[in-house]
């Protein structure tokens, strides 16, 4: 690779000019020297000129030096043998380029006008169940090898779109339409861009594909508004399906919680009676021994037991003597009234 330093200088070009004058003149005389120190001129300012050439930054130069390739030149002010003996293609290298399928962009901006007549044959495809489908995609690439981008293949655009196409509409011919048209528009996308690289890798022409994205998916004009209904109906579904299970996920819980609380109280009261009665049974059992011992001191134990838990409940008591007439009365002096003992 040349620089701009291995070139000649101006002043050693003035020199040679100066020198191979002097010598035309010797030998020529100053009159039959002026013609042919022309053409030299001419022809040392056309070498001159040609022999300098310009790198953007974004490009990268293949050099080649009598039709074989000799090196890659960066970005900057290089030097180069003329009149055909080294040659240099520039190749932008250092941009991502766009291919686009379906649509061409009119106008880019703030507003960016899309032209898609008369490109039907590129965006409809036909899908695994029979259906066409509208399909817009773009490709974007990268040259990674300048040479065989350039030498490898006679064109790389027109293969790269032939490819891409193959690539899509088999992968769409594998699909149903529901699938191209909602759900599986990402991955198609992701299967399309790894078999487009390993495509364009087996033909080794020095190109990295960026992406490959869907830009518009739909169903032909003539039946969009049906494919429409159906599209609103499917979301519909879905969205339905969603509520009921976000209220089965709220309720369905709940009602597990609720029912084995349920079971938790059911168990401890059950425990709770079990106890119970087998302490009345116990208890029962221990008077029953008692009351074999001595059956009168337990009757009435039993009796006056019974009396000190139902009398203070009663409001008033009344006592009759089989001997008496009347009733007697009870004071209640133990009777709570107003806070204090009467």
């Amino acid at each position: 690779m040349h620089d701009w330093g291995n070139g000649p200088s101006a002043d050693d070009l003035e020199k040679k000019v100066i020198e191979i004058k002097d010598q035309l003149k010797k030998k020529l005389g100053p009159q039959k020297a002026f013609l042919p120190l022309v053409i030299l001129v001419f022809f040392l300012v056309i070498a001159g000129y040609n022999s300098f050439y310009e790198v953007d930054t974004e490009e990268t130069g293949v050099v080649l030096r009598f039709g074989k390739f000799a090196s890659f030149a960066e970005p900057g002010l290089h030097f180069k043998i003329p009149f055909g003996i080294e040659k240099v293609y520039l190749v932008p290298t250092g941009r991502v380029l766009k291919e686009e399928f379906g649509y061409r962009t009119i106008k880019s901006g703030i507003r960016t006008t899309y032209n898609k007549r008369g490109l039907e044959e590129e965006s409809l495809t036909l899908t695994g169940d029979l259906n066409v489908s509208d399909v817009e995609w773009i490709v974007q690439f990268q040259i990674a090898d300048p040479f065989k981008y350039i030498f490898k293949i006679k064109d790389p655009v027109s293969t790269i779109r032939d490819t891409s196409e193959a690539m899509v509409r088999r992968a769409i011919g594998n699909a149903d339409v529901t699938q191209v048209l909602t759900t599986a528009r990402a991955s198609l996308a992701g299967e399309i861009q790894q078999n487009l690289q390993s495509t364009l890798n087996h033909y080794d022409i020095g190109v990295r594909i960026v992406t490959v994205k869907f830009q518009d998916v739909t169903p032909p004009d003539p039946v969009k508004d049906a494919f429409n209904e159906v599209n609103e109906a499917e979301q519909q579904k879905e969205s339905l399906i969603f509520q009921a299970r976000e209220q089965f996920n709220r309720e369905v819980p709940r009602a597990r919680g609720q029912a084995k609380q349920a079971l938790q109280e059911a168990e401890g009261y059950a425990v709770e009676r079990i106890n119970k009665a087998r302490g009345e049974t116990n208890r029962f059992l221990a008077l029953l021994t008692e009351y074999k011992k001595a059956p009168k001191v337990t009757r009435r134990r039993i009796y006056l037991e019974t009396m000190e838990v139902i009398l203070p409940r009663l409001e008033e008591i009344y006592i009759l003597d089989e001997k008496s007439v009347g009733a007697l009365p009870l004071l209640p002096l133990r009777k709570v009234s107003g806070g204090g003992v009467k």
